[in-house]
């Protein structure tokens, strides 16, 4: 209990630096406009009264919202332990009773929870103008659609992070994590239909990588909210939250493990 108790107080303190630094920097802003500018353009759709147009705009405020969401995740993930580096600051942080789980683990808190925030910013605004058109308010689908959308960018900022302790740049980590999400959102659900059409030994290291890979699509609700579907049954919800669980902790151990054995100065 006393080691517990001690252990999250320097993860809270490095969690809340990240948070503050996240609206400090004009990421959060920016964020802030294109929210408003989506708002703007979904509301414009009153003036077609048409339910097709308004399921376009949907998907496309939706999509936005999931490109913006993931810029802001990886690229303050990719960039905080670098920029202690850079600064000098990552020595004098470590010599205080801070130790490198400490400073992972709080780095990582800090970005998912600022990106939470944005997300829910980003949802409130969507749920409001939505409901105020379509005259629904379908809570339940916005709810299991932004706690999903959450998960899947604690598993991206953890990669993120990870992503920082093995390459140097910023700029080469956020390049490679974009391309590596890029790649699980639009290639990894096809990878098991494709290994159907490869001859061994290939057809068994494609249906590798489709186990290995995390599915990203198992948190993709857009469709769901778009179309009006009904929500996804909460057993299989809950399931995935815990899948989104296992890879974040995946990506965490690996990342204290290379950083515990990387040298600081």
């Amino acid at each position: 209990m006393n080691a517990t108790a001690s252990f999250y107080p320097p993860v809270q303190a490095i969690a809340g630096v990240v948070i503050r630094e996240l609206y400090r920097r004009k990421d959060f802003y920016v964020l802030f406009v294109l929210t408003a500018l989506i708002t703007l353009v979904l509301g414009s759709v009153n003036f077609f009264n048409e339910p097709k147009i308004v399921r376009a705009m949907k998907e496309l405020c939706l999509f936005l919202i999931w490109l913006s969401s993931l810029v802001i995740a990886i690229t303050t993930a990719a960039r905080q332990i670098p920029a202690e580096r850079e600064n000098r600051t990552l020595f004098p942080l470590l010599a205080k009773p801070v130790t490198r789980s400490h400073l992972v683990l709080g780095k990582f808190l800090g970005c998912w929870y600022a990106s939470g925030l944005c997300l829910l910013v980003f949802y409130l605004f969507f749920a409001v103008i939505s409901g105020a058109r379509e005259h629904a308010w379908p809570i339940t689908h916005y709810f299991q659609g932004m706690v999903l959308h959450w998960f899947l960018l604690a598993i991206v900022t953890a990669l993120a992070l990870l992503g920082s302790i093995v390459f140097a740049a910023p700029s080469s980590n956020n390049t490679i994590t974009f391309i590596i999400v890029t790649g699980i959102l639009l290639l990894a659900g096809h990878l098991n239909k494709m290994a159907l059409t490869l001859s061994e030994p290939l057809q068994t290291f494609v249906y590798a990588i489709y186990y290995v890979l995390p599915q990203f699509q198992f948190f993709d609700m857009r469709e769901l909210i778009v179309h009006n579907r009904p929500p996804v049954p909460w057993l299989i919800w809950l399931a995935a939250l815990g899948y989104a669980v296992v890879y974040t902790a995946v990506f965490l151990t690996t990342a204290f493990f290379l950083f515990r054995r990387k040298p600081i100065n």
